[in-house]
């Protein structure tokens, strides 16, 4: 199976990073074609809601940006995995674009199971994000494989590497 996963921690060695690494070890062991994209790095503006994409562009967003890389990857990904760390109740900013400017295309056609790993330094503070995750697999009609959360007592540990293997 094709998985990408979208990190979006500004953090190269932070905690989601570390989750993200650890999700993508575990699907190539179990014989899954896996990239890794680092969205935090990449200039992905927000959408502009100028409905181009739905007019002249014929599904093609207005915007040239890094955004670009990512479309043909979500075209052939059939698991997508969105790695965040919470900072205020919900997914970051950097992941928040890519999944935005995917309106231009409505969902990823391919795609039919979703993951979704978050930390953060504080508990009880993922049900927005979870809310959202679960919005998104409903609207695109894919399955919600899970949620693995790690706070910062549970963040780099033995047991939150195990939650994440129990995908495969």
């Amino acid at each position: 199976m094709k998985v990408l996963i979208l990190q979006s921690s500004p953090r190269a060695n932070g905690n989601t990073a570390w989750m993200a690494d650890e999700f993508k070890n575990a699907a190539e062991a179990a014989g899954h074609d896996v990239t890794l994209v680092n969205v935090s790095k990449k200039k992905i503006a927000g959408c502009l809601a100028c409905e181009y994409c739905h007019g002249k562009g014929n599904g093609a967003c207005v915007q040239k940006d890094d955004m670009q890389e990512l479309y043909p990857l979500m075209a052939e990904a059939e698991a997508l995995v969105l790695a965040s760390p919470i900072y205020y109740f919900t997914l970051n900013a950097q992941i928040q674009a890519p999944i935005q400017r995917m309106y231009c295309v409505n969902s990823p056609k391919r795609v039919r199971k979703m993951a979704m790993l978050c930390s953060s330094y504080s508990p009880g503070v993922y049900g927005g994000a979870i809310a959202e995750f679960n919005d998104i697999c409903g609207y695109w009609g894919v399955e919600n494989v899970g949620v693995v959360t790690a706070k910062n007592d549970e963040q780099k540990t033995d047991a939150t590497k195990q939650k994440a293997l129990i995908f495969f």
